[in-house]
C-alpha cells in the first residue's frame, strides 16, 4: 500500500466512524490517533516523495504506530460481563 491509500483508507474509516451512533471518549481518541496518523505516515512520505528533508524518514513509523493503536482501541474488547 502507498502513503495516497493509507489516506485514503483511513479518511473513508473516520467519515464512518463519525457516522456512526458510538460515541465515546474512546472513538475521538480513536480519530485523533487516525488523524495524527495520517498527518505523520502520509505526511512524511508525501515530503520524502517531494524531496522533502531526509529527516522525515524517521517520522514515518510514528505514524503507523498512530494507525496500530487508533485500530487497537477501536476493536478492543468492551470488557464488559453479559
Amino acid at each position: 500500500m502507498s502513503a495516497v491509500q493509507y489516506h485514503l483508507l483511513h479518511a473513508v474509516s473516520l467519515l464512518a466512524l463519525s457516522a456512526s451512533s458510538a460515541r465515546s471518549e474512546s472513538t475521538a481518541t480513536v480519530a485523533k490517533l487516525w488523524i495524527a496518523g495520517t498527518a505523520l505516515f502520509s505526511g512524511s512520505l508525501y515530503g520524502l516523495a517531494l524531496n522533502g528533508p531526509r529527516l522525515l524518514g524517521p517520522v514515518t513509523p510514528l505514524g503507523g504506530l498512530c494507525f496500530i493503536a487508533g485500530w487497537a482501541l477501536l476493536i478492543k474488547p468492551s470488557g464488559k460481563a453479559d
